[in-house]
């Protein structure tokens, strides 16, 4: 591959001088034919990454995401890459696997390299986060959480938890298990249950427990093994797909048939819960349209034009195998 230094020696220049052409800057016409002439030789390309480094204003957006084995943070980021690239933008991750410390360092980092933007997948926003966002001077959107301060896109988690409230109660449930995720994550493990519950005040005989669990599958799976044996519950309603996987399993490991003996619901939308059998009813989530709308609000934000302070964006109930009428 040819390099900077080979275009100078055959264009007879300065390595300088052809940097300084690369980079838009001030080159005598002669000169700037013999160096257009050299490339052509060579069959030169330029390395837009580093040439925006080198620029006063990059076109790259750095996007932090807390895991990379996740179908909705990969959904996402297929989402952004794509629109970015079509508004001549490029993407940087920095994958912070889950850890809250890596997440701070990576906001300067990306701040330090002159992104000129940042877009964060977030599972929660502490005060080191809102710390850092008011140091860098660099324009941030929010993916999953909301913050009143800073532009967000959020998915409608709340009356997602609320319409799979209002599903099961119509499918004739009334012994429920609510399986959910730490109150920290405020849309995955608060809004989801509060517009759950929401639906559940609204009838008077419903028996509902209510269960935490972690995103992994097999935490899932060892959590509603225990919420079986318990609770013997009829359903079985799950924050995510992964843990409503886990629940499927301990659901087959217990000896129980789906939906006969116990029905099992979902949120995401992920493409293997359409595949399994019994596939999964579920809150399907658009993320890839969701990461496709938070890059052109980035590039707007780039660019100091109006954006609203919260998008939200849209879910759809999925009915499947996994749920019949209980009645």
């Amino acid at each position: 591959m040819s390099t900077i230094l080979d275009i100078a020696k055959l264009a007879g220049v300065a390595k300088s001088t052809v940097s300084r052409y690369l980079n838009g800057g001030s080159v005598g016409e002669a000169t700037k034919k013999k160096i257009e002439q050299a490339i052509k030789e060579t069959g030169y390309t330029p390395n837009p990454f580093a040439q925006s480094l080198k620029a006063k204003k990059t076109n790259i957006i750095g996007t932090i995401v807390p895991r990379l084995d996740s179908y909705a943070s990969s959904q996402t980021l297929i989402g952004i890459d794509e629109q970015l690239k079509q508004l001549n933008y490029q993407m940087l991750i920095s994958n912070t696997s889950q850890s809250l410390e890596r997440e701070i360092e990576s906001i300067y980092s990306f701040a330090n390299q002159k992104m000129a933007g940042i877009i964060l997948l977030a599972t929660e926003i502490t005060d080191q986060h809102i710390k850092a966002f008011e140091t860098v001077n660099v324009p941030v959107l929010l993916i999953g959480q909301e913050h009143e301060d800073f532009h967000s896109l959020i998915h409608d988690d709340f009356n997602a938890g609320y319409e799979m409230g209002r599903y099961v109660l119509e499918k004739g449930y009334r012994k429920i298990a609510y399986l959910g995720v730490t109150e920290r994550d405020i849309a995955v493990g608060v809004k989801r249950k509060q517009g759950f519950t929401k639906a559940i005040q609204e009838v008077a005989d419903c028996e509902v427990r209510f269960y935490e669990t972690l995103f992994k599958i097999p935490a899932a799976q060892a959590s509603a093994t225990e919420i079986i044996r318990e609770f013997q519950p009829s359903i079985i309603v799950c924050a995510t797909d992964n843990i409503a996987l886990g629940v499927l399993k301990a659901a087959y490991t217990e000896g129980l048939k789906i939906p006969e003996d116990l029905a099992v619901t979902g949120f995401g939308g992920y493409d293997v819960t359409e595949i399994i059998h019994p596939s999964l009813t579920t809150a399907k989530f658009f993320y890839k349209e969701a990461g496709e709308t938070a890059a052109r609000q980035m590039v707007e934000l780039v660019n100091e034009r109006h954006v609203e302070k919260i998008i939200v964006s849209k879910f759809e109930i999925i009915e499947r195998e996994s749920v019949d009428n209980f009645f």
